[in-house]
């Protein structure tokens, strides 16, 4: 299955684990302990098909999507803490556990949405090559640390979230900086139309360094 496709459905997991949870703390906080167990009960099974989910999808995420940012580092802490909080206090009836994970899980969510920010904003700033405009490779490297190292890495083959070795690649020019000008759909090749020739000369140019 695709990157991008394993990402919605991390969300969409993640996002039905979240209500779960909040249902049940709305059950537990107004004393409904008859209605708790019963839900409880009727969503063990769904419980647990999420609770792998988001656990291998999370794992999968970690392991093929782009370096670790200390939000992310953060977040992952937030997950497995909240895990034992959510388990002692619903089964005990510990309100304060309770919305403890609940709040620890929306605190990673909301992390990892910060992230996801960050990765998008650096993808959209402009890069200043204006002290290398005379060594193209210089200029390329500029630009390959800034847009394309995170998920490509340092040599080329480091293949985060999908990303092709570019060490190997079979690609012509032509093709290359179509890619990088216009994205590729369906991977998670992001677009980069505000790089000058310069830049993207440069950038082609660095990467066949790469190779040797």
């Amino acid at each position: 299955m695709e990157y991008h496709k394993i990402v919605l459905l991390h969300r969409i997991v993640v996002s039905l684990f979240l209500l779960h949870y909040v249902v049940k703390g709305y059950f537990l906080l107004s004393g409904k302990k008859e209605t708790l167990a019963g839900y409880s009960a009727k969503t063990r099974a769904a419980e647990m098909i999420l609770s792998v989910l988001f656990l291998a999808t999370g794992i999968y995420l970690v392991y093929a999507g782009p370096s670790l940012s200390v939000l992310m580092y953060v977040k992952i802490a937030l997950v497995f803490a909240s895990i034992p909080l959510a388990i002692i206090g619903f089964k005990r009836e510990k309100k304060p556990l309770a919305m403890l994970a609940i709040l620890f899980l929306f605190l990673a969510y909301g992390l990892a949405e910060m992230s996801k920010a960050q990765y998008a904003k650096a993808d959209k700033a402009p890069v200043d090559t204006s002290t290398e405009a005379a060594d193209p490779v210089a200029v390329g490297k500029t630009v390959y640390s800034a847009k394309c190292v995170a998920c490509h890495g340092d040599k080329g083959d480091a293949g985060l979230a999908g990303a092709k070795n570019l060490r190997i690649t079979q690609l012509t020019d032509d093709q290359q900086k179509d890619i990088i000008k216009n994205g590729k759909p369906g991977t998670g090749m992001s677009a980069f139309p505000d790089l000058t020739d310069d830049q993207l000369n440069g950038l082609l140019a660095y990467i066949k360094t790469l190779k040797q």
